[in-house]
């Protein structure tokens, strides 16, 4: 066979036909065990053997640690990285989306399990995984899904909500310290905060930070330092440890107890990783004690720079404004009105006296024209007053009783009258009546004077 190849080989490199004939390879694929330097074994076949015999395992249960989950958006199979507990050794694991949504709590990176599945061997890609057909959490994993399903809850209830976390003073006058007796936390928080703030007063209230009892101390720490009158803040400070150390400040008690103090709360619980629940009820999270240290004292020397710096800038802004407003009063000195002030005074004062002028010749010419009315009206009056018409020499006859007399008829012989003339009254006897024609009526009528 291999002989055969290796001649149909070379009639097809010898070969100058117009068209190229394609090699035919032989249907079977010879077996591993035939395989030799002259008649390998293509690389499918190796492929196909490999996943052959991986089929033959069938289900298997496993247990690892999953250590990496990627969930691809828009795909049904999630993506896993299971990890040995004690060899550096890992495995892709996929498991269906529906199985990986259905766990409660959900699966996290880091969680223990132990997983049945069916071990796969992709012959494309040369790729081996294991499809998991059913997962359960156990060991540290359970204990984390315990955590996982407790944050849910108290989540839930607002214990971790972000507008309840509160700021921490700028500089307290007392600081309360949570932490176990001669511990390496208590040197770090109070040797950092002494050399930042040298005034800084601590009320330490010791605790056990790990064990059963653990929970409970920390508690009644917490309260006493909440009635205490002067601390301002409390630090809750431990070196670190393993998941199952750090299981007491996780505890639900110590969550709402943390959550309804009213001093603000700094968690300084372990290292950078690790995140017991006490680090999400609390007001701010310190990554380490140190860390703690320096959140809640400011740093004395830092703020004696920055206050230089605000003095030395205000000195300057005060300077530059008095500079501003002295060129400011230079310029308004300079202008003529303020060189010699009496200029503008003059030119209105002969402002004020040209409109007095004016004011008294209007006022003069008003009060002419005023009197010259006055003068007209009163003429106008006197000509139709009764007085003059009797200072032309007529008169007003009336009789006795007062009443006017137009008339012969109302007289009588013997009667007494007055006659009203212009400066006076004439009383008289009526001795004869004589009553006047017509024609003398009409032209005495027409001219009286006559």
């Amino acid at each position: 066979m291999g002989a055969s190849l290796r001649a149909g080989r070379a009639r097809h490199s010898q070969s100058t036909a117009a068209s190229v004939r394609p090699l035919a390879y032989p249907r079977r694929v010879p077996s591993l065990r035939d395989a030799t330097a002259e008649s390998p074994a293509p690389v499918r076949a190796v492929a196909n053997a490999v996943s052959q015999w991986i089929d033959r395992l069938g289900g298997v249960w496993v247990e690892g640690q999953i250590a990496q989950v990627n969930r691809r958006p828009g795909m049904q199979t999630v993506f896993m990285t299971l990890r040995d507990t004690v060899a550096d050794i890992s495995v892709t694991l996929t498991c269906a989306r529906s199985l990986f949504d259905s766990m409660n709590p959900p699966l996290v990176e880091g969680a223990s399990v132990v997983v049945h599945a069916r071990p796969t061997f992709y012959a494309n890609r040369g790729s081996f995984s294991l499809a998991a057909r059913e997962i359960k959490m156990v060991g540290l994993g359970e204990l984390l899904a315990r955590l996982e399903r407790r944050r849910q809850l108290l989540a839930a209830e607002g214990l971790f909500a972000p507008e309840l976390k509160r700021d921490l003073p700028f500089l307290p006058g007392c600081v309360g310290l949570v932490t176990a007796p001669n511990s390496a936390a208590e040197r770090d928080v109070l040797e950092n905060a002494r050399r930042r703030w040298p005034a800084v007063r601590f009320e330490v209230a010791y605790a056990a930070m790990q064990g059963q009892r653990s929970a409970a101390e920390v508690i009644g720490a917490l309260e006493r330092l909440e009635h205490h009158p002067d601390v301002d803040v409390i630090v809750v400070a431990r070196g670190g440890g393993s998941i199952e150390d750090l299981l007491p400040f996780s505890d639900e008690a110590l969550i709402r107890a943390v959550h309804g103090l009213r001093t603000p709360v700094v968690s300084a619980i372990g290292h950078e990783p690790d995140q017991p629940l006490l680090d999400l009820v609390a007001d701010v999270r310190a990554s380490t004690p140190t860390d703690a240290a320096k959140l809640v004292v400011p740093d004395m020397a830092e703020e004696a720079h920055g206050v230089t710096w605000a003095r030395d800038r205000l000195r300057q802004v005060i300077t530059q404004r008095i500079a501003r407003e002295e060129e400011w009063l230079v310029q308004v000195r300079s202008r003529p009105a303020m060189a010699d002030p009496r200029n503008l005074l003059s030119a209105r004062s002969d402002e004020l006296d040209d409109l007095l002028t004016r004011a008294r010749r209007t006022l003069s010419h008003r009060l002419d024209r005023a009197a010259d009315d006055i003068g007209h009206q009163r003429a106008r009056a006197q000509s139709l007053s009764p007085l003059a018409t009797l200072q032309r020499g007529y008169a007003v006859l009336q009789d006795a009783d007062g009443h006017v007399v137009t008339s012969v008829a109302q007289a009588t012989v013997g009667a007494a009258v007055s006659v009203r003339v212009a400066d006076g009254r004439v009383h008289a006897t009526t001795d004869r009546i004589e009553a006047a024609s017509p024609t003398t009526v009409g032209t005495a009528e027409e001219d009286p004077d006559e």
